[in-house]
């Protein structure tokens, strides 16, 4: 019979950040997110709408079943085609969570229950300020547990600890956990940097209550030294929160924009892009979260692999948004072998229309250089367009159709996969 085994596996180099001001220009609040995941895998960006459920209605996750909630916000989700959670995303009330997969002194558990990136769609979809949020993750996490492989399709469970980045229009939390243990901080500035590594110290705001006796039952902690987050859950002796986007980023005090930071998502010789024989970054998001409440947030996702060869697109949220058609691939529903056990029997060819639209202009980029640099400079125009229609409806004094800027997105979507074909 065929088996899933485990095997430690070495958390895969994602980055996400957020700044405020005065690191970020204007009364603004940045966040962003690069998800390196394995070079194949493909990841979409879905719209769901709001809804009201039933009582006792049930919802499925990547792997378990739980409970409903009655009312479940919009969401704009960045997800592996695969699985039912999120890599990154917003919600309509301008909460945005990102994850990020570590390894810490606790093995991570292969006992399918909540993935992280399930735990990011769920607080999004329940949460409506950042510690709504964090509230609605750290109570799923303490009755459901974490755990699970999170790829598809392979005959060894990559199972991982979760941190995630919780922004909204007026703070941030950096939650870290292993297991259903967990502690958070909570962030009104500066920038921060979630780089697959712990990073919380001895300044924490929010905690499990029994994570220091876990700690100290476990030999790794006693009550005679200070409690330091970091060090003791880390499994490096000396471990560090040094973080190359975090280096960056200060060095762009008070002009961090949302094309400051599309830039250097594309970085490549720092490693924050990804593009490694194992990992690929398959998608970034970038968001502006202005801290007034009258200005719209907008949200922008490349929906495609590696940044410095993708369009940032822009959305927000308005009364009626489209479904997202083009930029997502087909459901297979209980067809799907990722929903059969045992798994990892089959793996489904989950390209969507702009997915394979994408390859084709990539491998002109590769082959063909003089029509390479053409189609990118195109494409950076229409990329171009959105950022202008942002700049526009965040600092004009007169009102603007949202309606206008939602239709961005799809007509970036759209212009892109046929002109790639």
């Amino acid at each position: 019979m065929f088996q899933i085994t485990h095997r430690m596996a070495v958390a895969p180099p994602s980055y996400c950040f957020v700044a405020f001001p005065p690191h970020s220009k204007a009364d603004h609040i940045v966040f962003g997110k690069n998800s390196a995941r394995p070079r194949d895998e493909v990841q979409e960006v879905v719209y769901i709408p709001a809804a009201n459920h039933e009582p006792a209605s049930k919802v499925e996750c990547t792997y378990i079943t739980i409970d409903q909630v009655q009312k479940t916000h919009a969401v704009i989700l960045s997800k592996p085609a695969w699985m039912w959670g999120a890599e990154m995303g917003a919600n309509e009330h301008g909460v945005c969570i990102a994850n990020e997969a570590i390894v810490t002194r606790e093995p991570a558990s292969e006992t399918e229950a909540l993935l992280g990136m399930d735990l990011v769609r769920l607080g999004l979809e329940r949460g409506a300020t950042a510690k709504e949020a964090l509230g609605v993750i750290v109570s799923l996490l303490e009755e459901h547990g974490q755990g699970g492989s999170y790829y598809e399709g392979e005959s060894v469970c990559h199972s991982f600890q979760s941190a995630f980045l919780l922004v909204d229009r007026g703070e941030a939390w950096l939650l870290e956990t292993l297991g259903k243990f967990w502690a958070a901080e909570k962030l009104t500035e500066g920038v921060k940097c979630v780089c697959s590594q712990l990073s919380l110290t001895s300044k924490t705001d929010a905690e499990h209550p029994e994570l220091k006796n876990y700690a100290a039952s476990q030999g790794w902690w006693s009550e005679a030294e200070e409690f330091n987050f970091s060090k003791v859950f880390s499994q490096d002796e000396k471990p560090t929160d040094s973080c190359a986007i975090k280096e960056i980023l200060e060095k762009h005090e008070g002009s961090i924009t949302v094309e400051a930071m599309i830039k250097v998502l594309r970085d490549k010789g720092s490693g924050i892009c990804v593009d490694s024989d194992g990992f690929l970054t398959t998608a970034s998001m970038v968001s502006v979260l202005p801290q007034s409440g009258s200005s719209p947030c907008v949200h922008f996702f490349t929906g495609t692999p590696d940044p410095s060869r993708s369009i940032f697109k822009p959305f927000i949220f308005v009364d009626n948004v489209k479904p997202v058609p083009k930029a997502q691939s087909p459901h297979f529903g209980n067809e799907d072998p990722v929903k059969r056990v045992p798994r990892s029997q089959e793996k489904l060819d989950r390209r969507h229309e702009l997915y394979r639209a994408h390859e084709e202009a990539r491998s002109i980029l590769e082959k063909e250089k003089d029509q390479g640099q053409q189609l990118m400079k195109i494409m950076l125009d229409l990329e171009k367009q959105g950022l202008e229609a942002m700049e526009e409806m965040l600092s004009s004094t007169e009102p603007l159709d949202p309606e206008e800027m939602a239709d961005l997105f799809y007509d970036c979507v759209d212009t892109e996969i046929k002109f790639y074909k």
